[in-house]
């Protein structure tokens, strides 16, 4: 068995049944959900509770913005924030850095700036963990955002599917934080992973949170009062709660829409979105084909903001090395595939002369 089989802790309802993936009823899902996130059941629930508690945490403010402090101004810049910078940010640092290793980052100064650089919502391990399982058992039984699964398997995945394994041997467990340590998160030792459960511990997480939001409070009030505190806080809530959707769309919700002469990787059923690779780089087919490399926009319409940045900080000294594979993607896909249309074309006019 791959370490990847076994890394995170499967439902009640367990991922597979007879071999095959099983796809629990809504009734299943949201039982689950709600006995996980029980504290009270088991100190060992603290990190799911807390990954819902960083994403509910911003909902009065969207509120009080929407009622209270609202300016077509402030929407604009708080979807500004959110859509571009937020998403551009996970996919540099939690996508392309945590989990994939795309670049190395000069020093730790460099790193401690980008993964404070935005509103910290989604602790790494929640997120890293799981994403290397997504890539290894892509669509298949195991994947924990699995979108043959539905939506709402995919939408409630972090807290039903994406924690770690409780039941890790020391060399097994050593092995699991090695995938979240370079990010700068001070990992448990295995005592304290086995009290809680996890590669974090509660009160070190909790406190990175509470001071990367007061700093960015106080940040945002002194450059526009609290309107503009409620107005960015208040769209991270949408960001927050809308990432969970991601991988289902960007996974064609479970149908082939792969496009011939776009979506190049034939594995899955991933397809580049106009949308979220316009606003943060995440050509979600093209991350798959190469889902180690510094960029994912490789055709000349596909912009990537996260490749734009990750260049910037490589300008400025914070990078060290990267990895890039825009050249294999024309070499191996895009001239082959050019080749072969222009092959046929040809072959069409000399049919129609005969």
């Amino acid at each position: 068995m791959n370490f990847l089989d076994r890394v995170l802790d499967p439902p009640s309802y367990g991922f597979t049944r007879d071999g095959k993936l099983y796809v629990p009823t809504q009734s299943e899902l949201w039982k689950e959900f709600f006995s996980r996130l029980n504290i009270f059941k088991s100190k060992k629930n603290w990190l799911p509770l807390f990954s819902w508690f960083s994403a509910l945490f911003f909902a009065p403010f969207l509120i009080l913005f929407l009622f209270h402090y609202f300016s077509w101004k402030l929407l604009m810049i708080g979807f500004i924030y959110s859509m571009v910078l937020l998403g551009t940010h996970g996919t540099v640092y939690l996508h392309r850095y945590g989990t994939h290793h795309a670049f190395t980052f000069k020093n730790k100064f460099w790193l401690f700036i980008v993964r404070q650089l935005v509103i910290k919502i989604i602790p790494e391990e929640v997120y890293i963990v799981s994403h290397h399982v997504h890539h290894y058992l892509s669509e298949k039984p195991g994947d924990p955002y699995n979108v043959h699964g539905g939506w709402l398997y995919c939408f409630l995945a972090d807290v039903n599917h994406q924690a770690i394994a409780r039941d890790l041997n020391p060399k097994e467990y050593s092995r699991v934080a090695a995938l979240v340590s370079h990010t700068g998160v001070h990992v448990n030792s295995y005592k304290q992973y086995q009290k809680w459960g996890s590669i974090c511990h509660p009160i070190r997480t909790i406190l990175h949170f509470l001071l990367n939001w007061a700093f960015w409070g106080g940040a945002f009030y002194l450059l526009g009062g609290w309107p503009l505190v409620f107005a960015i806080f208040g769209w991270t809530e949408i960001w927050a709660i809308g990432i969970r959707t991601y991988n289902y769309s960007g996974h064609g919700g479970g149908k082939d829409l792969r496009k011939e002469g776009d979506d190049f990787d034939r594995s899955n059923l991933s397809i580049n979105q106009l949308w979220p690779g316009m606003v943060t780089g995440e050509w979600h087919n093209n991350h798959h084909l190469y889902p180690n490399g510094i960029r994912a926009g490789f055709l000349p319409y596909q912009w990537d903001y996260a490749w734009l940045f990750i260049c910037f900080y490589r300008s400025i000294g914070g990078i060290d090395t990267w990895r890039d594979h825009k050249d294999q993607f024309y070499a191996n896909h895009y001239e082959p595939y050019l080749k072969q249309k222009a092959l046929e074309r040809a072959q069409v006019r000399a049919a129609k002369s005969i």
